[in-house]
């Protein structure tokens, strides 16, 4: 293996779940999340030789091209009017991004939110950025991502109370697994 190999190899086991929790949390779709990542890393491979530490984290450049992927998916799924196939013959087998959404509520108030807001929170709890590193990813700044998580935690935990009638943590709910660190990283 030459050393450009290995620099990626190392890149991937590193960086992997991010991307992948990223693209789960953004899509609830363990198949498509899991396809996305794969074409994430492809893609990143063939650009490998351009990527310029300078410019970018390694983890900030790949959520960049998961995040125009995602973008591409969702345009060819709009356009696309098919009619759906039975597609879940096996059973369902829980995903790493069941912990991350954990449950029905949760997906209901996240629906609430505008895309951007999901966007972020995606970024922020499946793709375990924090909000220096959002703040680069969107093109935003700093106190613009920090306003914006703060108001969509706040958003969802009214949701989440008006839906039980008791105080909800969206903060702890949004977790993710992968690395055990809540909402006070954002601040980073």
């Amino acid at each position: 293996m030459n050393r450009a190999q290995s620099d990626f190899a190392r890149v991937y086991s590193e960086h992997v779940w991010p991307i992948y929790g990223f693209l789960a949390y953004r899509l609830g779709d363990r198949q498509v999340a899991e396809d996305l990542t794969q074409a994430t890393f492809e893609r990143a491979l063939r650009a490998w030789s351009r990527f310029d530490p300078r410019r970018a984290s390694e983890r900030t450049w790949l959520l960049a091209i998961a995040r125009n992927l995602l973008i591409d998916h969702h345009r060819r799924d709009r356009n696309r009017r098919t009619e759906l196939l039975e597609e879940h013959l096996e059973p369902p087998v829980a995903g790493p991004e069941e912990s991350i959404t954990a449950g029905p509520d949760l997906s209901d108030a996240l629906s609430k939110l505008s895309d951007r807001d999901r966007e972020i929170l995606a970024l922020r709890f499946g793709g375990d950025l924090n909000g220096p590193e959002i703040a680069e990813v969107l093109g935003l700044s700093l106190a613009n991502v920090q306003q914006i998580i703060s108001r969509s935690l706040r958003k969802l935990r009214e949701l989440l109370e008006e839906e039980h009638g008791r105080p909800g943590r969206p903060g702890a709910v949004l977790q993710n697994p992968h690395r055990g660190e809540g909402a006070e990283r954002d601040q980073q």
